[in-house]
């Protein structure tokens, strides 16, 4: 049952300049630290502000989170405003409509009807 290859065992060693490494293989000469160099390539935004929210040391669910509520409060927030924003131009054709028929309709009284409403507005705003 035990076909896995043996664990390395790994050992602690002290480098030259004082450090403390776990190595099973060393080089035979310790160069010092080495310099990595990071590109971080064209990118959506999103993944750009992950690499850097990872590499700032912020968590990885802090990270999901932004990626991904970001764009649903977007959404949500643009659904809003479209659902507003028909519910304004239903209720101003609603109102010209009715205001149209009224007039058209009453006659005499109609038109009496919606000058006693124009009037009534005027007061309330002056």
């Amino acid at each position: 049952m035990n076909h896995l290859p043996e664990p390395a065992r790994p050992s602690v060693v002290q480098l030259p300049d004082g450090t403390h490494v776990y190595s099973d293989t060393l080089p035979a000469a310790y160069p010092g630290p080495q310099v990595v160099h990071q590109h971080i390539h064209q990118a959506p935004p999103d993944r750009t502000v992950q690499r850097i929210a990872l590499g700032s040391g912020i968590g990885a669910g802090a990270v999901a989170a932004g990626v991904y509520f970001g764009p649903l409060l977007v959404a949500a927030l643009a659904s809003m405003a479209a659902s507003l924003a028909f519910l304004a131009l239903l209720g101003l054709v609603l109102g010209w409509g009715v205001h149209t028929v009224v007039k058209s309709v009453g006659g005499a009284e109609g038109t009496q009807a919606a000058k006693n409403i124009r009037t009534a507005a005027r007061r309330r705003r002056g």
